[in-house]
């Protein structure tokens, strides 16, 4: 998770342009209908699709273009939906570690994040989720979180974790599972929501799952972070 600039480019907002702040370049597209944008990793890539935001690359320049791909347009937050993004990891895994969170609710956004002085990537992208849930504050609206943690949106949306809990935290291998302090408190949230988890591509220029990655670097790098009572190293 290493820290870097980040360039966000509006084709259509309220004001279009090139910004290099995530929280004035979400300024200029929320709530705007059909709001088009795009996150990448370089201002070079930034300005060309800019200049043509409909294009479509070529065979030639698929390769060149993976490091900049969008996750799917379907990530976007929906009216009457509570839409939460999340991120988490930890420098050297085990290391200290941060998680980010971004919630949105019919156009209002809430940031959250935190950190931990050794810990590791599971641990932090697992926080990354209770920590929003344990601040949800409308449980009555359908809710969906995006992850780029396999780890995480497999061990919801395939009954990992539930099987690991029905056989006391041993896994079908005979294995104990890990982190079973943060499954169990997961699994109590989401008790009862109308919650889905969906998966989103990392470092791929989506701007949510990028502002989340930029608040967990900056919490790993935090000096005096809190112990992480539940890791067992």
């Amino acid at each position: 998770m290493a820290e870097k600039k980040k360039f966000y480019a509006i084709a259509v907002g309220a004001k279009p342009g090139l910004y290099t702040s995530w929280p004035k370049a979400h300024a200029q597209v929320k709530g705007f209908p059909g709001a088009k944008y795009k996150g990448f990793t370089t201002k070079r890539e930034a300005e060309l699709w800019l200049k043509n935001p409909v294009h479509t690359p070529t065979a030639a320049k698929v390769k060149a273009a993976k490091k900049i791909s969008m996750a799917p347009a379907d990530t976007s937050p929906r009216p009457g939906e509570v839409t939460i993004y999340t991120d988490g990891g930890a420098r050297f895994n085990p290391g200290p570690g941060g998680y980010g969170v971004v919630q949105i609710y019919n156009d209002q956004t809430k940031e959250l994040s935190g950190g931990y002085q050794h810990t590791t990537n599971n641990r932090m992208e697992l926080m990354g989720c209770i920590v929003a849930l344990r601040n949800l504050e409308h449980r009555d609206k359908p809710v969906t979180i995006y992850s780029d943690s396999q780890y995480v949106v497999n061990g919801i949306t395939k009954g990992w974790a539930k099987n690991w809990r029905k056989r006391g935290w041993v896994k079908s291998n005979k294995q104990p599972a890990i982190n079973p302090d943060l499954w169990a408190e997961l699994l109590d949230l989401i008790e009862g929501l109308n919650i889905i988890f969906r998966w989103v591509k990392g470092h791929a220029g989506h701007p949510q799952n990028e502002r989340c990655d930029e608040m967990a670097v900056a919490w790993s790098g935090k000096s005096d972070l809190p112990v992480d009572s539940g890791y067992k190293g």
